[in-house]
């Protein structure tokens, strides 16, 4: 993808320099991040025996590196979202190196269910949903009521197009219609897109999936929404204007369009970028396509999870004015390595990352057309 714009200057900051880069910032936008993260350093030491040095000097570089590690610990006080970053992971470059064998594991999946889907698979009680590049399904295996597949026409996950995530986004709409239709109290809508075997893809076959829930939205999302009443009520602005605004004035957010794109400061895992719009429209699509073409060419994403939270179809009794439509994606490693990315610290206490978000940013700031 061709450069387009230098994006905010980072000046080569790094996320274990979080507390003096706050430390920096004009006493306004200062408060502003201090009421939104908290920030905690420490060094952790070890002393390795001699006999441990070439494996130390093959992997990190030199025994000193490993020596005295600082790690840094960021968690979002409303939501109590947590990464730490580890000193000598953090400053790791970010290469692009997709495995080679890659390709050849993705071609010997077809033909799948997938590649002729209205032989092969279920269609929705109100039939199916096509598009120029996709077409729905009914997911056979449900988490929900109301839970469908967006098959993609190629077969490959990574040979996206900006066409077919913009056909995928208005088909997934379309779905949503139809299926509120059949069923007027499912008005939560919820789209989520696996890639590959490390996201929980458990077919290869390009696909996006989406539901629709009833009585209230799914956990993660209501927690969200109801963390922006709490902010609101205490410090009378809106909660994801402050947080882009927090992370803008640290270079890690900046706009497309009307859409707003953030590296995040408290990632889930590897690479995590926030998408924020006030619909889901052909420009948000292209902007999602976008940021995720670029982790794919420029920071070796092969395989992702992208989910999009969405406000109610109708009106309901919940207040829904300071949540904006939300885009998150997430690299989730190579798809070809057995170790998982996931562990009992992501699972029920905080996330371990190693990719530094001033990196991310500085990638994204390239290649897309910001201001």
């Amino acid at each position: 993808m061709e450069a387009k714009s230098e994006g905010p200057v980072l000046a080569q900051r790094g996320i274990v320099d979080l507390v003096n880069i706050v430390a920096a910032l004009p006493e306004a936008e200062r408060e502003r991040f201090d009421r939104l993260f908290r920030v905690v350093s420490t060094v952790g030491e070890l002393d390795p025996p001699e006999h441990m040095y070439r494996w130390i000097e093959r992997y990190f570089g030199s025994v000193e590196a490993v020596l005295r590690q600082k790690v840094v610990k960021v968690t979002n006080r409303l939501t109590l979202e947590e990464t730490l970053f580890n000193d000598i992971r953090a400053r790791r470059p970010l290469e692009a190196r997709i495995p080679a064998e890659l390709a050849d594991e993705i071609a010997k999946t077809a033909p799948d269910p997938f590649c002729e889907p209205e032989l092969n698979t279920p269609a929705d009680p109100f039939g199916r949903i096509r598009g120029e590049h996709t077409i729905t399904a009914s997911n056979i295996a449900k988490y929900d009521g109301l839970h469908g597949v967006v098959i993609f026409d190629e077969h490959d996950p990574l040979a996206f197009t900006e066409a077919l995530v913009v056909d995928a986004v208005r088909v997934a709409r379309r779905w949503f219609e139809a299926a509120h239709q059949i069923d007027p109290s499912a008005v939560y809508p919820f789209f989520m897109w696996n890639c590959l075997w490390k996201s929980g893809a458990s077919i290869p076959h390009g696909h996006a999936q989406v539901s629709l829930t009833r009585g209230a939205h799914y956990g993660k999302v209501e927690s969200t929404r109801r963390a922006t009443l709490v902010y609101r009520e205490e410090y009378g602005t809106e909660y994801f204007d402050d947080l882009f605004l927090a992370h803008q004035s640290l270079g890690l957010a900046s706009e497309v369009g009307s859409v707003r794109v953030m590296a995040n400061l408290v990632p889930l895992k590897e690479k995590e970028v926030v998408l924020t719009a006030k619909a889901v429209d052909d420009n948000l699509a292209r902007v999602a396509y976008q940021a995720l073409r670029c982790l794919v060419e420029r920071l070796n994403v092969v395989s992702f999870n992208l989910v999009i939270w969405m406000p109610p179809l109708v009106d309901t009794n919940e207040d829904w004015s300071g949540m904006p439509v939300v885009v998150r994606l997430v690299d989730r490693g190579d798809p070809l390595n057995r170790t998982s990315d996931f562990g009992a610290m992501e699972l029920y206490a905080a996330s371990v990352v190693s990719s530094d978000p001033f990196r991310v940013a500085e990638v994204l700031w390239e290649d897309l057309d910001v201001r």
